[in-house]
């Protein structure tokens, strides 16, 4: 089998599909395009598609990863075109590599995200991100299906700012833009959790939801404080490959070791 990794978007107002919907749409649309799916085995046999750390449901995002298995080879570019032409608008496919590498759950390690705040200034943020950081421990709740959670926000947050938001929005009143990197760790702790961390340390409340969107995730760099590309390993080890004489690239594993017959 050939496996195909995708990145794709969540935007505008399908931001609030949630994953059991976008799961459905994609399969329709690899239907329209006609790719040949590897399926499962046994009584109800469903296409191989592996999805990757979802967003919650109302966020935002530019990151979202998921892996495919084909029976058939495809080149990834041209894949990613037809099944992005099957998706309606804001379910965007907008890269696509051939995995040549084990573990793409396993380098999704943090998030970068973009929290808007309308209604807020820049210094108030500013204030409660001092605040958050500057506390050793920040505990929230969430309600989860077991009942009420208490843990700690604080620990999983790498780094957090503020910032103006870019100069279009004249006469719009304050606005304040959070930059969050985020851990993944267990319990997950999402951006409603932070924002819930700032009201308790700095009585932040922003008078209107806050407008989330994942920025990036990957692996997360100590040294530097960002996020990697995960799907870079996977473009370095195509351009690593031989190729045989039809000039396709081949996976290192497919060649023989050197001095064989």
């Amino acid at each position: 089998m050939q496996r195909i990794r995708l990145r794709y978007t969540k935007r505008g107002r399908l931001r609030f599909t949630s994953h059991r919907d976008f799961q459905r749409a994609f399969e329709r649309a690899l239907r329209r395009a006609e790719v040949p799916m590897a399926y499962s085995a046994g009584f109800t046999p469903h296409p191989k598609v592996s999805y990757a750390n979802a967003a919650p449901t109302g966020t935002g995002s530019e990151a979202e990863y998921l892996e495919i298995a084909l029976t058939e080879h495809r080149d990834p570019e041209k894949l990613r075109v037809l099944l992005d032409e099957s998706l309606p608008a804001g379910l965007d496919i907008t890269d696509a590599v051939e995995a040549r590498t084990s573990g793409l759950a396993d380098r999704l390690t943090a998030s970068v995200w973009e929290l808007r705040l309308d209604g807020v200034t820049v210094e108030d943020a500013a204030k409660a991100v001092e605040s958050f950081l500057a506390a050793g421990t920040v505990e929230v709740q969430r309600r989860t299906k077991n009942g009420m959670r208490t843990f700690d926000a604080r620990g999983a947050v790498a780094g957090l700012r503020a910032d103006s938001p870019q100069p279009d929005r004249p006469g719009q009143g304050p606005c304040a833009i959070l930059r969050l990197v985020v851990r993944h760790v267990t319990p997950a702790v999402r951006p409603d959790d932070v924002l819930s961390g700032l009201r308790a340390v700095a009585d932040l409340a922003p008078p209107v939801p806050a407008a989330v969107t994942r920025l990036a995730q990957g692996l997360f760099d100590e040294e530097s404080g960002t996020v990697t590309d995960p799907l870079a390993p996977d473009r370095e080890a195509v351009t690593a490959a031989p190729a045989d004489r039809s000039g396709v690239a081949v996976p290192a594993a497919a060649t023989a070791p050197e001095g064989s017959a």
